[in-house]
């Protein structure tokens, strides 16, 4: 199962005029019956919620006043997480003529067309709010919450990671946990710029809309939508005529095979290290001590300690940290008991959670030896999200070759590795040649009958790119490097300090002010000073050049540049 939580907005999604029907009652109990979480993420106020729908105790975590406060229906237990508004701001609105005004534990929340007044409230009172928007309603939050950052944290107290959740929304404001799932489905009802960045638009309105996509889970989670989801695809190298070669992050099995020194640990710590990036959860199983000096992950057991089962999992809890066990502290003839024990207990675990998303299994050969006649038992049937890494693909167990998606061959002689792992399945590539490759190389095929081999040049390990990703995309930009929405009168004074700040901001910012800084050529010029990214400048660039796009558009156009380039694995 890929999906284990369905994370759904309520007025407009699963609600008519404040109410869920019980035909959407029944389709989130079976739901929730096979397992699955449900996570409810609104704009309203707790007590609001509490009173307009009977039904709470069906959600494992309540995400209320646009993600500042999270509840938990079991134990009534209520999280902050922003401080309560100032009463200076909530005076000045009404002393202003704003009305009506909720006033939420955090949220201070008003209709249309108060906005403009809003905001000249923040920027005179020199304010970090920020303004969001659900159809009429405005929405004024602290700076850096969002939905996203409510959901985040009921996630994180559920131990489920975004990549096993599937979101579905209406309005305005749920952009932004939309995109912290994997999956990002809008009700027929959706504003348009909801449904343009869906993965899938249901036919039916609200809660009919939702019933759609539950059956739809129920069935076959998902899996018709696997190819539209090619953003969460793992980079593995390049082909001579530039074009991508990508690895699915979900549903396939991998096996790389080649000599000592031939590359094959770099193109295995570079899938690991873009696996971190995109926040997959892994776990490699390492019995020579080979990845023990990977940046990042909780490295269990060395030379003189043997690692145990129960601290496996103890790192496996938590969904944002990964695991490398070693087994140096093992006897060698010990090893593959071990490694018996643990991989039922992983496929149990993921079951269970989804999580580990990849299993990386070094030296495969010795832990799952052909003579080993249990791998039939033990393996499941289909293999998702493994990596085996060999020298000897002839000496593995038949059972784990028969569950591979991928074969890639480094060193020399590659063509070999790939006619020895056909021959043991009885099948044939087409189109297999002797082929003799340039350092950084590697060979591969896609099972099936007429994929062809290929050849593609193996991305590097990216180390200090990766915290260069992270700083810009989350981190904190000093003040005077921090892009300032003014707009065209300079009303407006709002910061956003990283990236991930600036698509929020920017999607709530009136028309005119992001047209004034899109026409002026500012967008690209902090991508290109501040961020230091020529790709990105130039792609922001080409949208302020053009006349024909409205502000719509190119809002649409610099989010998912942005976004393709940093917040995704970020």
């Amino acid at each position: 199962m890929r999906y284990h939580a369905l994370a759904c907005d309520y007025d407009g999604t699963i609600a008519h005029h404040g109410r869920v029907d019980d035909k959407t009652i029944a389709a989130l109990s079976r739901l929730r019956e096979t397992g699955r979480r449900l996570i409810l993420v609104t704009g309203r106020e707790l007590q609001d919620l509490l009173s307009v729908c009977p039904h709470v105790k069906l959600f494992d975590r309540i995400v209320a006043e646009n993600g500042a406060v999270v509840y938990c229906p079991g134990t009534r237990e209520e999280k902050l997480l922003g401080q309560p508004p100032p009463e200076v701001f909530v005076r000045a609105l009404r002393e202003r003529g704003v009305s009506p005004i909720g006033v939420g534990r955090v949220i201070v929340a008003t209709w249309k067309p108060h906005e403009t007044t809003v905001l000249e409230v923040i920027r005179d009172l020199g304010l970090e709010l920020h303004v969001t928007f659900n159809k009429d309603a405005v929405m004024v939050l602290p700076a850096g919450l969002s939905k996203a950052t409510g959901l985040a944290e009921a996630l994180r107290e559920l131990g489920l990671s975004p990549h096993n959740v599937v979101g579905v929304g209406d309005a305005e404001n749920d952009h932004a946990f939309l995109r912290l799932c994997e999956c990002r489905i809008a009700v027929a009802n959706a504003v348009p710029m909801l449904k343009d960045g869906a993965d899938l638009v249901t036919r039916r309105d609200e809660g009919a809309g939702v019933r759609e996509l539950i059956e739809r889970l129920l069935t076959v989670d998902l899996r018709d939508l696997d190819p539209r989801l090619g953003r969460h695809a793992i980079l593995l190298g390049t082909r001579a005529d530039r074009t991508e070669v990508l690895l699915d992050a979900h549903g396939t099995s991998v096996l790389l095979v080649g000599s000592s020194g031939s590359g094959k640990s770099t193109l295995a710590t570079g899938i690991l290290e873009r696996l971190a990036e995109c926040e997959f959860q892994f776990c490699v199983i390492d019995p020579e001590g080979d990845y023990s000096e990977l940046e990042g992950p909780i490295v269990l057991g060395d030379s003189q300690r043997q690692p145990s089962v129960a601290e496996v999992f103890d790192v496996l809890a938590q969904p944002g940290q990964n695991v490398v066990v070693n087994l140096l502290g093992i006897e060698l003839e010990r090893r593959p008991a071990f490694f018996h024990a643990l991989l039922p207990q992983l496929q149990e675990f993921r079951a269970a959670t989804g999580r580990p998303h990849w299993i990386v299994v070094d030296e495969a050969h010795h832990l799952l030896p052909a003579p080993w006649h249990a791998a039939a038992l033990t393996l499941p049937r289909e293999l998702d999200g493994i990596l085996f890494v060999t020298v000897h693909p002839e000496l593995m167990a038949t059972a784990a070759l028969s569950a591979i998606h991928l074969m890639i061959a480094v060193g020399t002689s590659p063509e070999n590795c790939i006619r020895v792992w056909s021959t043991m399945l009885g099948l044939q590539p087409a189109r297999l040649e002797p082929t003799t490759l340039e350092a950084g190389e590697a060979l591969a095929w896609k099972r099936g009958e007429n994929s062809p081999v290929f050849r593609f040049k193996m991305a590097s390990p990216r180390g200090d790119r990766r915290r260069h990703r992270r700083k810009y995309a989350e981190g904190e930009i000093p003040d005077y490097n921090s892009f300032y929405f003014r707009g065209p009168q300079e009303k407006l004074n709002l910061r956003a300090q990283n990236l991930t700040l600036f698509l929020q901001l920017g999607d709530g910012v009136d028309d005119a002010t992001w047209l004034h800084h899109l026409r002026r050529g500012d967008y690209s010029r902090w991508f290109r000073d501040v961020i230091r990214d020529e790709d990105l400048a130039a792609e922001a660039s080409r949208v302020e050049r053009d006349p024909d796009l409205d502000a719509q558009a190119t809002r649409m156009a610099i989010h998912a540049a942005v976004e393709q380039r940093y917040t995704h694995s970020a």
